[in-house]
């Protein structure tokens, strides 16, 4: 069965977080992770195809290589409709690397026009006159400003993009899609006729996003988060599918963190309130040499095998600044990754069947390191984090991957209690 859907992401968790939101809108899907080569298989019976790149933090010219061979080989797999998504904090800079991607997408489909919508309404991300907030403040005002590689202090959607473009870019308001789905069909038929490329899309419920879908349905390229993704999920057909659902597996479980969100910082907590063990990972002396995973991997090796366990390298702004002072910030966020991507290999060798990874980059790393180039989307534990599987060189593994700021404070504990 030929796709309905493909898809690039900017970053492993936004991967998953677009997959979980195409499996909502009832298509079944597949996560790749990295370009795909020729030899990529997806699973049996999927509607939609998702692959997670790393386009968010590498220079504009690798990303756009990226994201024009997954395009390619979504096509190969029968994609009509390619959909490009980003943050939902539009986490870019006046380098890139959002509006290159995008043009190089278009550019590939020969198309003139395309919608960038970054609401997601149920993490309080709504666009409005054009401005992105979340919950009531614009993102300039918010926690969320403070991203450690591309700080967010402009909430103008519209400003934002054009200093990555050098075409146009124009708005369609909120009036214009609470009047329907023909109303923003033809706003962006007169946006185009202008020559206007890149259209931001006003959105602040689930249901405007449903109206944005279904007027982008037609539209080569699409671009946005996944609020936007599981609108045009459900202005497709439904299709019938025979491959049953995979479930949770038995077996240990264990928590990797790098991501220094405050969301994380506040899972992090519920865990030691549980009374479960954790343990925090010194970067600095793994940076001096000190053989700081071998002294995880004996911390693991006494715990109770019944309980799960949480390995982090999360860090409060201050913490985190102090380690990026004395390393670096590539050096420090490199240290982070090949920690926890070894400490994943090393768990799993010894039976961990349930990982749960916090952070995009330490999602990519763990990947990477298990070899894992695709995985069937399973249930969410919370919007945007669901279970997903795939089988290692030691045997099959449940393994969420999620974004920083997703989930609720209890989703450490929650996700990883007993299957039911």
């Amino acid at each position: 069965m030929p796709l309905r859907l493909g898809c690039t992401a900017d970053d492993f968790t936004g991967g998953t977080d677009v997959a979980a939101a195409f499996r909502r809108a009832g298509l079944r899907t597949a996560l790749v992770f990295g370009v795909p080569g020729p030899d990529t298989v997806l699973p049996a019976d999927c509607d939609a195809a998702v692959v997670a790149l790393k386009s968010r933090s590498t220079p504009a010219e690798q990303a756009i290589a990226d994201s024009l061979g997954a395009q390619r080989w979504l096509w190969d797999q029968g994609a009509a409709q390619i959909y490009f998504k980003y943050c939902s904090t539009f986490d870019s800079t006046p380098e890139g690397n959002i509006g290159q991607v995008t043009d190089a997408l278009l550019d590939g489909a020969g198309a003139r026009v395309t919608v960038h919508c970054p609401a997601s309404p149920p993490n309080g991300r709504t666009v409005y006159q054009g401005h992105l907030f979340v919950h009531d403040q614009l993102l300039s005002d918010s926690p969320l400003r403070h991203h450690p590689l591309n700080p967010m202090t402009d909430s103008s959607l519209p400003r934002l993009l054009s200093a990555q473009t050098s075409h146009g870019v124009g708005l369609v308001d909120w009036s214009t899609v609470r009047r329907g789905v023909e109303a923003v069909r033809e706003a962006l038929a007169a946006h185009e006729r202008a020559g206007t490329r890149h259209v931001i899309v006003d959105a602040l419920t689930d249901d405007d996003l449903a109206t944005v879908g279904a007027a982008a349905l037609e539209l080569p390229v699409v671009a946005g988060a996944a609020g936007l993704a599981e609108g045009l999920g459900h202005a497709c057909p439904a299709t019938a599918h025979s491959t049953p659902e995979p479930q949770p597996l038995d077996g240990r479980a264990a928590v990797l963190a790098g991501s220094c969100s405050a969301r994380t910082l506040e899972q992090i907590a519920q865990f030691y309130a549980a009374g479960l063990p954790a343990l925090h990972l010194d970067v600095l002396a793994a940076a001096a040499g000190r053989d700081v995973a071998g002294a995880a991997l004996a911390w693991y090796d006494a715990q109770d095998p019944a309980l799960p366990v949480l390995v982090y390298a999360s860090a409060s702004p201050e913490e985190l600044a102090a380690v990026q002072d004395r390393l670096g910030v590539a050096a420090a966020a490199a240290q982070v990754e090949d920690l926890l991507g070894s400490l994943a290999v090393r768990f799993v060798d010894r039976g961990v069947r349930r990982l749960l990874v916090a952070g995009g980059e330490t999602s990519g790393a763990v990947t990477t390191a298990l070899g894992i180039r695709s995985v069937l989307v399973g249930d969410e534990a919370d919007p945007g984090v669901p279970w997903t599987y795939a089988t290692t060189r030691t045997g099959d593994l449940a393994l969420m991957l999620k974004s920083g700021n997703f989930g609720a404070p209890d989703l450490f504990v929650r996700a990883l209690s007993e299957p039911k």
